[in-house]
């Protein structure tokens, strides 16, 4: 089947291709002015001392796992409704991942869960802002503050959200964000560590070419890894974070869209266009099929239009890798939300008539759905 309208798509002006393009017209491609610039306006986009950029949101993870001290025999609490890698990174450093229940609202890691997952091998929680809905900074701050906990922020999904007006990414002792084609704004590959502790900003540059230190190319102060992002990728990188404010309220317009003509469908419920206390950072448009349709059966529906979507997310305890490390507690909520959620087309420059067929098509599906349950 022939995709007409993609679940996401990156958008690229000429003023970006210039960018890139000038880049190329000189001799350093890597590890150059573009990626000293990219750092210094990343961290004051933040109000954060430092950014560290990485080839992407995993490797920005996992050097900062290794960056605060977590390893063999630690715990990690974190969500299982999240992308896979939040998981990934903490094995890759030989720690555990204790999985916690999410907060039915904002379907962030609930804090509260959060505190009842804590044991005495934990060393660190890990904080998404799922689809780009701010967690509950305040309480998973003073959660860490109390069990002497190192805090981690994945705003990935979620460049230039807010909670209680402050941009995520400034609450955690690191935080990482990530660049792939699908996000906010996009380095085509690509992420970065937003950092308070000026040691931790060393040891990351560090860590990132290979373990080197000093003046020589060749020294060497621990072993690491070729996590460096190339000059063209941050020249792109600078232009999109020029445009965030322009990029993020397209995003928004077109969450609000999908709002006034998605509203009142039997069988769908809609995402929250409000929060307290939080400005959100539209990534994507998560509806939920209710539990009286199967999900899956939308989600063909929609292919066969030419209209991609996605299953966001596929609990990662459920994942067959995960299934044998992991034998804690059940994730009602989780599971339940995994079964119902759809991804549906947002990206900035989706029209009002492309946003139209996507909900004319829903709406189809869900009236077939309906039809032959009755049957039934």
């Amino acid at each position: 089947m022939t995709i007409r309208i993609p679940l996401s798509s990156p958008d690229i002006t000429e003023a970006e291709i210039a960018a890139v393009t000038a880049v190329l017209r000189t001799p350093r491609l890597s590890m150059g002015p573009e990626l000293d610039a990219f750092e210094r306006d990343l961290a004051r986009y933040h109000s954060v001392d430092d950014a560290v950029v990485v080839s992407s949101g995993t490797a920005a993870l996992h050097l900062s796992l290794i960056t605060l001290g977590i390893g063999p025999g630690d715990e990690v609490i974190l969500p299982s409704f999240a992308f896979l890698a939040v998981a990934n990174a903490v094995h890759h450093v030989g720690a555990r991942a204790v999985f916690a229940e999410i907060d039915p609202r904002t379907l962030n890691l609930d804090s509260q869960a959060a505190e009842r997952a804590i044991t005495s091998r934990t060393r660190a929680i890990l904080v998404v802002h799922t689809f780009g809905v701010p967690a509950e900074m305040d309480a998973f701050r003073a959660l860490a503050d109390t069990h002497g906990l190192v805090l981690i922020e994945d705003a990935c999904e979620a460049i230039g959200a807010e909670f209680d007006g402050r941009r995520v990414g400034g609450f955690g002792d690191l935080a990482v964000l990530g660049f792939y084609p699908n996000k906010q704004i996009t380095t085509g590959e690509g992420g970065a560590v937003l950092v308070r502790d000026p040691a931790h900003a060393v040891r990351l540059r560090s860590l990132r070419n290979q373990g080197r230190s000093g003046s020589e190319w060749l020294d060497q102060s621990e072993i690491g890894y070729n996590y460096r992002l190339s000059e063209l990728e941050c020249a792109l990188g600078r232009v999109q974070l020029r445009r965030i404010n322009e990029i993020l309220a397209m995003r928004r317009a077109a969450a609000e869209r999908y709002h006034a003509l998605l509203d009142g469908i039997p069988g769908l419920a809609l995402p929250p266009l409000e929060l307290d206390r939080r400005t959100i950072s539209w990534f994507v448009y998560v509806v939920r099929i209710t539990e009286k349709f199967c999900r899956d059966t939308i989600q063909s529906h929609l292919a066969e239009q030419g209209i991609a979507s996605g299953r966001y997310f596929a609990p990662i305890h459920q994942q067959i890798p995960w299934r044998k490390y992991w034998t804690g507690a059940g994730l009602p909520f989780t599971d339940e939300v995994a079964r119902t959620a759809l991804a549906i087309p947002l990206f900035n420059r989706i029209s009002e008539t492309q946003q139209q067929e996507v909900a004319h098509a829903l709406r189809e599906a869900l009236a077939r759905e309906n039809v032959r349950k009755n049957m039934i």
